[in-house]
């Protein structure tokens, strides 16, 4: 056997032997995560939950320490287990034989897996895919961290290739907007080269000489923007056949991201997202970071966005006036993927008044199909688009740029009360309208049209604001006032408290009646009964509690009662 084949086994057994070592260890985690459980149930008072916080921190901090130690080992193993098949392959001479016809068919079945992934139903698909061993590693992972309530993102996993066509698959069958838009591929930050204005050709004799035209390219500057969430997967799920934890993940993966890359192409802010087509249509000035060799940008908020007062025509009056606005929209470098985006009433709105009129059967009241000009109604939801509100055009002129890889990782805390396990998932895109005079946006009821829109805010990444809070004493005997400056609210801001040191982050709620409840505080006036040195922390919502309000602000101070 060749030396260096030796030494790669060698090297693998020292570090399995380094592995198992670390495993062992994995049953002390379990004792000390059950005290810890213990213990939560046995919290009392401020000073034991403070005690048990410590704690849960100090394992916390080693757990993740360990699981990384054990998915870096489980990576070297991997890697070097590569190695020497591959320096084993390079050391055999001996032809290979036949092999058996049994083998034969499974390899071949295994290759048309992947062959017929674009023709089958999800449950077909997932049925072939979930027996491949890729496939099967990957999910036995999913079920391995889950039972040992290891990180998965420690290891590194990705969802193997197989799975990759479905989920864009899914991606597409959610997406109501991403068939028409043109996709491209794309890893790092890069300028894409578009075609500009196609010059027509020059008509000449057949024998004489061809002239010169010139084709001039733009270019376009893609970055890169990660959409992402967590998602909670009942445990009953989980503990099924592969096929319906794979289809749950699956169909999840494809709906969250769907949902987020719609509302990134009409209304992407362009600012850790794509630029949407309506942000375009409203911009007012070149933004400073449009590139020099992007194509000319041209102001189209007053040509684009139209509004019109023709709710109340009808027949022949109606569709002139609103073709005539929504032919603003022009092909530029593509005619393809024409849609128009409007809610469901909308929609029966149009069809209404397309089966009132009918001028010498030239207009039809098509179901998908805008009456006389064409281009497919994309119906959104009423709450997502308002009502006599247009929106479309050439989609091929929106760049979208997908990046390689869908990353997925499980939770290092589930949800033990709601017997479930919580994953994520993220993806990365960038995109905006090559040419924005491709698309226009109307509304027919003299109401000047949506061009935003809000998204999700980002807590996570959001810094918690931090509130100055002054203690003095109250009116009555042991009551202290808290005076608060320094909040978010423009005027007079929403306000709780609660006694005791109390941890919170941007964006968390708080409960705001039965046990454990936090209470409502007017700055300079509530009266707060707590023994002296007692902390107070008060956080400031972005709205009252009862509208869902979310934690913005935070700040905390030692009472000060008045004395007896």
């Amino acid at each position: 056997m060749a030396l260096k084949a030796l030494l790669l086994k060698k090297q693998i057994d020292n570090k399995r032997k380094a592995l198992d070592a670390l495993r062992q260890k994995d049953e002390e985690f379990k004792t000390r995560e059950a005290q810890l459980t213990q213990a939560i149930e046995e919290v009392e008072n401020d000073e034991q939950r403070e005690a048990v916080e410590d704690e849960i921190n100090s394992f916390t901090t080693e757990k993740a320490g360990h699981d990384q130690a054990i998915g870096e080992l489980e990576r070297e193993i991997a890697d070097l287990e590569n190695d020497l098949v591959a320096e084993e392959a390079a050391q055999d001479t001996t032809p290979p034989k036949n092999p058996a016809p049994a083998e034969n068919e499974r390899k071949d079945e295994k290759h048309m897996t992947r062959e017929k992934i674009p023709q089958m139903t999800l449950r077909d698909r997932l049925a072939e895919i979930v027996e491949c061993d890729d496939s099967k590693d990957f999910l036995t992972t999913v079920r391995d961290a889950i039972s040992n309530k290891r990180a998965i993102s420690n290891v590194g996993v990705l969802i193997p290739d197989v799975y990759l066509p479905m989920i864009r698959t899914e991606i597409a069958r959610s997406s109501r907007l991403l068939r028409f838009v043109q996709v491209r591929n794309l890893s790092g930050d890069a300028l894409l080269n578009i075609a500009g204005t196609i010059p027509e050709a020059v008509w000449t004799d057949c024998c004489a000489s061809l002239n010169e035209i010139s084709l001039g390219f733009n270019q376009i500057e893609a970055g890169c923007h990660k959409v992402g969430a967590y998602m909670a997967i009942c445990n009953a799920t989980l503990e099924d056949a592969n096929i319906d934890l794979a289809a749950e993940i699956v169909s999840a993966l494809g709906t969250a991201i769907a949902k987020a890359l719609d509302k990134a192409i009409l209304f992407g802010t362009g600012v850790k997202m794509p630029l949407g087509i309506m942000t375009r249509l409203a911009q007012e000035s070149q933004p400073a970071d449009w590139g020099a060799l992007a194509p000319a940008w041209t102001d189209l908020h007053s040509t684009n966005v139209v509004t019109l007062n023709i709710d109340g025509s009808s027949g022949a009056a109606f569709f002139q006036a609103l073709i005539e606005k929504l032919a603003l929209a022009k092909p530029k470098t593509s005619n393809e993927g024409l849609f128009w985006v409007m809610n469901r009433k909308t929609h029966l709105h149009i069809l209404a008044k397309a089966l009132a009129f009918n001028a010498q059967a030239a207009l039809v009241a098509s179901t998908d199909l805008f009456p006389i000009i064409g281009g497919t109604i994309v119906e959104f939801e009423d709450d997502e688009i308002p009502d006599n509100w247009i929106a479309g055009g050439f989609g091929a002129n929106y760049l979208l740029i997908e990046r390689a890889g869908v990353r997925f990782a499980n939770s290092d805390i589930p949800m033990f009360l709601q017997d479930q396990t919580l994953f994520k998932a993220t993806a990365r895109y960038d995109g905006k309208p090559i040419f924005g005079e491709a698309f226009v946006v109307v509304r027919f009821d003299n109401t000047a049209p949506a061009t935003s829109d809000t998204f999700p805010v980002d807590w996570a990444n959001t810094d918690l604001n931090e509130l100055a809070v002054a203690a003095a004493a109250g009116t009555a005997a042991g009551d202290t006032v808290l005076t608060v400056t320094g909040y978010l609210a423009d005027e007079t801001p929403v306000l709780y408290y609660k006694l005791g040191t109390q941890k919170v982050k941007a964006g968390d709620t708080i409960v705001t009646s039965g046990t454990g409840a936090w209470t409502a505080l007017t700055s300079g006036t509530t009266q707060i009964t707590a023994a002296a040195g007692k902390q107070i922390t008060v956080v400031e919502l972005n709205a009252a509690a009862a509208s869902g309000g979310v934690v913005v602000s935070a700040g905390k101070v030692a009472s000060v009662p008045k004395a007896s």
